[in-house]
């Protein structure tokens, strides 16, 4: 019997018996099976969620407010904070967990409801939920796991942080964060020690700074563009750790999933290589277009992504903190990038236009701070021209301008950017980051 259950396939003698026996036991286990596995197969897409069983978006974005007194918390009538996906509440310190959001569906930020990452009614709980409670294929990768399940990395490594899943056929989802240890496992076979939860995490209080999540839907192309990307950023992740990574699908997709978790060549001082040596340019199948930044091309991030966009100004806000680089216009002189802008290169045609950084916003006409050490979010929106570009981005403004030491801090890191065309939500992103601005030099 022992044989015949667990054998590739069947004894043809007497097979009609075989079944007879095997049938209810195997039954049986598919009951169990049923009973404590997950609703989702991998035969399903796992997709954008704005509430568990509510209708998928092709993206979402949510913005975490910080913990100042204007927002923090859960909100009114929220009930008692609970970890949902594994941990114990973090109450020692303040915590900021109310949320803005906008979709695909509603273009324009609006208040969320509840303790968000923490229920499935939000958009990120019910999202990840899809995933840990599932049985889809996933990668999560983050420069900040802090030992688990693997140690946190400095550059050239990436700074980047973010979530892949996908089923069997390739097609699903990305969520980018800005959350440090946040996810650590994305599966509930796999428990995390130090928590999985948002605001339920002991290694990092990832909710006193605001943060940010982008989600957006995935067929195959987009996915394979997508690990392409996050190859040649370099993240931090590792194929061999189930917690993190578990790989299926595709052959093409299982491939590049294995090749993550390594640094991508380094090239030499004075070494020319290819353009994908430096950054990639994606159009995905939603318009959304995808920028990875390789640790290679050591300018400061958002002139990068400015030069990328043929010049486009902007207004960002990031983790602004040592070393600064400060609000830079059309006139200021971004020598870290020289080596890759025309006449020295045919990499990036246009010089990067004007980037200001934003120290404060607006939400429910109340100012929110938007520099470190109260603001983690790294979020972009053009400022002037006949695009209206959101930009969601794994890097901050460190670094430095010009020489020398242009590979300092993020200049010298990977990451992505993405990049969407949508007017409604620049308008709406445009009022949350609408403030004070940082000088061109000087005190900030």
């Amino acid at each position: 019997m022992r044989r015949a259950l667990f054998s590739a396939d069947p004894p043809r003698a007497g097979h009609g018996a075989w079944r007879r026996r095997a049938g209810p036991l195997l039954a049986g286990l598919g009951l169990i099976v049923a009973a404590a596995g997950p609703a989702w197969s991998v035969s399903e897409q796992p997709v954008p969620l704005m509430s568990k069983g509510g209708a998928p978006v092709d993206w979402w974005f949510a913005f975490k407010f910080s913990s100042q007194d204007s927002f923090a918390g859960c909100g009114a009538d929220t009930g008692k904070r609970v970890c949902i996906f594994g941990g114990t509440v973090q109450a020692k310190d303040r915590f900021g967990q109310q949320f803005a959001v906008a979709s695909s569906r509603d273009n324009a930020l609006s208040q969320g409801k509840g303790c968000v990452g923490a229920t499935t009614t939000d958009p990120i709980g019910a999202t990840f939920d899809q995933v840990y409670n599932g049985n889809f294929n996933y990668v999560i990768w983050n420069d900040q796991f802090y030992g688990d399940p693997i140690r946190s990395n400095v550059a050239p490594w990436a700074h980047s942080k973010g979530l892949l899943a996908w089923n069997d056929a390739g097609e699903g989802f990305v969520m980018q964060v800005s959350t440090p240890s946040w996810p650590g496992s994305g599966s509930s076979r796999v428990k995390r020690k130090s928590g999985n939860t948002l605001g339920c995490v002991s290694s990092n209080n990832n909710l006193l700074a605001s943060q940010h999540f982008f989600a957006l839907k995935l067929d195959k192309s987009d996915l394979i563009k997508v690990l392409t990307a996050l190859q040649r950023a370099g993240v931090v992740t590792d194929p061999t750790k189930l917690q993190i990574v578990r790989n299926g699908g595709p052959e093409d997709v299982q491939e590049l999933v294995n090749e993550l978790g390594k640094l991508p060549p380094k090239l030499k001082a004075g070494e020319q290589g290819p353009q994908e040596a430096y950054f990639t340019k994606d159009e995905l199948s939603t318009h959304v277009v995808l920028i990875a930044k390789t640790a290679n091309l050591t300018a400061p991030p958002w002139q990068i992504v400015s030069a990328i966009l043929d010049g486009t100004a902007e207004r960002a806000a990031t983790w602004w903190l040592t070393p600064r680089i400060y609000t830079t216009t059309k006139a200021s002189k971004i020598g870290c990038l020289a080596p890759w802008l025309a006449p020295k290169s045919t990499m990036l045609k246009t010089a990067p236009g004007p980037v200001a950084i934003a120290l404060t916003g607006t939400w429910k006409d109340k100012e929110i701070k938007l520099n470190a050490t109260t603001n983690h979010a790294k979020i972009g929106v053009s400022t002037a021209g006949d695009h209206h570009y959101v930009i969601f981005g794994d890097l901050n403004q460190q670094g430095t301008a010009s020489p020398p030491d242009c590979g300092k801090s993020q200049n010298g890191r990977g990451g992505l950017f993405f990049v969407l065309d949508n007017k409604a939500l620049a308008d709406s992103v445009t009022d949350l980051v609408d403030g004070d601005t940082a000088l061109t030099k000087g005190k900030p």
